[in-house]
Parts: structure tokens; C-alpha cells; sequence
């Protein structure tokens, strides 16, 4: 039978260890299974890498909820519950409706791949050939 006692006092003591732990794997999983998405890759290894990361999404929630269990009400908490709620979020997003995180994956990389269009030509614009560009643009001394 598992003991709440033990599960509460194992996350208070290791507190530091299960959270330099469970951030990176949050993130970097979430973000794998959003990349998955991305590439249209088969429903199976989306789904397996949901899973994983909603593990791990989950097992921060429990963790978080031993300290407000605890009366611990810090940004810290906050800040990991909500990490860890987002995490889920795109998880069950990108199982239950992958078309439409296909959709805004792709507006996001195109909108990106616009942005950097337009700075490479605002700085093609800008770059200095002659002397007569200097005079165009204005010394900057007065």
C-alpha cells in the first residue's frame, strides 16, 4: 500500500534533486512531441512521447501539491505548477487534436521565416557601398 507520509516527506527532502530533474524533462519532451507534431511524423511515436512527457507533467503536479498540502504558497510553486499544467496541455493537444497544432506550428515558422526576410533586406538596404550611401544615410556627426 503506498504511504502518503513517505511520498510527502521523499519530495520535501529531495525537493532541489526531483526538480532539477523534472524541469528540463518537462520541457525538452513537451518540446519533442511538439516537434513530432510538427514533422507529421506517425500517431505512435507522437503518442509516445505524449505519454512520457505527461508523465513527467504529472509527476511535477504531485510534486507541487505536496508543498501547498504543506501550506508552501511561494512564485516557486506557482511558477512549476503552471509549467507543469502547460506541459500537459500541449501534450493532450497534440494527441487529441494534432491538425490543429500542425496548423499553428506552421503559421509560427512562417511568420519566423518572414521575420528574418525582412531583417536580411533591411540590412542588405543598409550596408554601406560607396561614398555617395554615406551622404543618403547622413554623416551622424554634427
Amino acid at each position: 500500500m503506498l504511504d502518503f507520509n513517505t511520498v510527502n516527506e521523499f519530495s520535501h527532502s529531495y525537493c532541489i534533486a526531483i526538480c532539477a530533474f523534472l524541469v528540463p524533462a518537462n520541457l525538452l519532451t513537451t518540446l519533442q512531441t511538439g516537434i513530432l507534431t510538427g514533422l507529421n511524423r506517425p500517431r505512435m511515436q507522437v503518442w509516445a512521447s505524449a505519454v512520457v512527457a505527461g508523465l513527467w507533467a504529472t509527476a511535477m503536479i504531485f510534486h507541487v501539491f505536496t508543498w501547498f498540502a504543506i501550506g508552501v504558497v511561494m512564485p516557486p510553486t506557482y511558477i512549476l505548477l503552471a509549467m507543469g499544467i502547460i506541459c500537459l496541455t500541449i501534450n493532450v493537444w497534440a494527441v487529441g487534436h494534432p491538425d490543429s497544432m500542425m496548423q499553428l506550428i506552421g503559421v509560427a515558422i512562417s511568420a519566423f521565416r518572414g521575420f528574418v526576410r525582412r531583417r536580411k533586406e533591411v540590412r542588405q538596404r543598409m550596408q554601406v557601398t560607396d561614398l555617395t550611401d554615406v551622404r543618403k544615410f547622413g554623416s551622424g556627426c554634427k
